[in-house]
Parts: structure tokens; C-alpha cells; sequence
């Protein structure tokens, strides 16, 4: 782990602490090590628990101590509309549009499918297995921007694009272009999407058309990279046992500490 990044989590800490009036020397940890042991248990996974012990915290201690510090660092990611202001006023050409799932625990939460049937809400069959839906939008080197909150993994990413990015993106898009792929077909005019493959009997594409969605997938392919920086640094995501209501935060901290390492600072 980059002591850089250390020192940048304990100082987001240190002014936590401040601000809620924490007197000094009062705690089991000081705010490097407790840097320490929240970017321990990000980059690896596993019990908090057992890592808290570690550490020489009680089982709530530990608890208390991860929640504060991933609030803490979740709190300095940009908001959709902060990233999509600078992106227009750096003239960037687009940003990339993408959604991907996080493994999560099984939670006993039904929905009324479009059908009038009772699902689990977090059942994805797409990826058949209990998971969360996360909107992301990337730069266009595939660094990750911005990270949504976590919606249930039966959701489509249309549906929660619609609620998580296009209401707030509508004002910018007249200026800049986002790019995405197959499942955003739908979306409005500077949403670009690929052109579906016409059904049996209908004429093929056109050769411009082939074209533009050869560019459309070489472009956009980078977003995935953003994706990989986030699951492969930050093996938390690989399958989270927390909350799912908490997954939105956890996704905004690696997104920061990710940005940190790619030295892009939002303070």
C-alpha cells in the first residue's frame, strides 16, 4: 500500500475527528492506523471481525471504526453533476457509460415483477446470482469518474441509468457525449448506443453503420478498464457481505482512493 495513501486517509480522519470534537489521544487507534486498517480491509476483503482483533479493537469497536472511516473517504468522491460540469468545461469528447454488478450475501427481499410476479429483488439472471446494479461513468483513458448508489441486481442498467444518470445529465448533454453500449438503446439523442443487428428478414446494416459501431466498441471498450482498476485493486468488491444499502459507499471510496492513485483529486 502507497504510504501516501495512508497519510491521505488519516488526514481525511484526523479533520473527521475534529469536526465531530474527538479529543486527542482518547482512542484505541490513531488515525494512521485506523487508515491502516480500513485500507487493509479494502484491498483484501474478509471479516472485519477478525481484522479488528487485530488491531486490538472489540467486535462493535471495529464496527464503529470501519463505518466512520468509509464515510469519511466515501465522502470526497464527486457528485454526477461535478463531473459532468468539468467535463464540459474541459471539452472532453465523452465519457463512457457502463454498469456492472457486485456480488452480494442472499437477502430475503421480494418485487413485483413487470409481470405481477413476486422475484427476489436482488436476484440478477443475468449474472444468476444475488447481486447489486452500479451505473459508473469513466474518462475516456478508462479512468473511473463517477460511481451510483446500488440498486437492486433485478434491475436493467437502463432502468437505473434513467434513475441514477440521465435526469441529472440531460443539461450537459447538449455539450458532451456519453458513450455506452447495447443495453442503453433507448436513451436520448448524445447517448451514443450501438445500432442492433436487424431481426431475420430485414435488411443487414449498412456499411456505415457496421462502421460507426466498430468506433462506437473501440471507444467505449476503455470503460471496462474502469471496472478493473475498481474490482482488482479493491477486493472488498469481489463479494460484499455488508448492507447492500452501504455498497453505493463503498464504490465511492475505492473510486476515491482510486483517483488518488491516478493523482485526480476532488477537494
Amino acid at each position: 500500500m502507497p504510504r501516501a495513501m495512508i497519510w491521505f486517509v488519516a488526514g481525511l480522519l484526523r479533520d473527521q475527528l475534529r469536526e465531530i470534537g474527538t479529543r486527542k489521544g482518547t482512542r484505541i487507534l490513531t488515525c494512521f492506523r485506523q487508515a491502516v486498517f480500513i485500507l487493509a480491509w479494502l484491498r483484501d476483503g474478509g471479516d472485519i471481525e477478525r481484522l479488528g482483533a487485530g488491531f486490538g479493537m472489540s467486535r462493535a469497536t471495529a464496527y464503529r471504526r470501519h463505518r466512520e472511516a468509509l464515510d469519511a473517504i466515501a465522502a470526497q468522491a464527486p457528485t454526477l453533476a461535478e463531473v459532468l460540469a468539468q467535463a464540459v468545461r474541459e471539452k472532453l469528447p465523452y465519457l463512457i457509460l457502463d454498469g456492472t454488478l457486485v456480488p452480494i450475501d442472499r437477502i430475503a427481499e421480494t418485487k413485483t415483477s413487470v409481470k405481477g410476479k413476486d422475484i427476489d429483488a436482488w436476484y440478477s439472471g443475468k449474472a444468476r446470482e444475488q447481486c447489486a446494479n452500479i451505473q459508473a461513468l469513466a474518462y475516456p483513458d478508462g479512468i473511473p469518474a463517477w460511481t451510483s448508489d446500488a440498486h437492486p441486481g433485478s434491475e436493467h442498467d437502463l432502468t437505473v441509468a434513467r434513475a441514477e444518470v440521465l435526469q441529472i445529465a440531460y443539461p450537459y448533454l447538449g455539450d458532451l457525449v456519453l458513450l455506452a453500449d447495447g443495453g442503453y438503446v433507448g436513451t436520448p439523442h448524445d447517448v451514443k448506443t450501438p445500432v442492433p443487428q436487424p431481426e431475420a428478414g430485414r435488411p443487414e446494416l449498412s456499411e456505415d453503420i457496421r462502421t460507426y459501431n466498430r468506433i462506437l466498441r473501440g471507444l467505449r471498450f476503455q470503460g471496462e478498464r474502469g471496472f478493473a482498476l475498481l474490482f482488482g485493486l479493491w477486493k472488498a468488491l469481489r463479494h460484499v457481505t455488508m448492507s447492500p444499502r452501504r455498497i453505493g459507499d463503498l464504490m465511492r471510496a475505492t473510486l476515491v482512493l482510486t483517483q488518488f492513485e491516478h493523482k485526480i483529486i476532488w477537494r
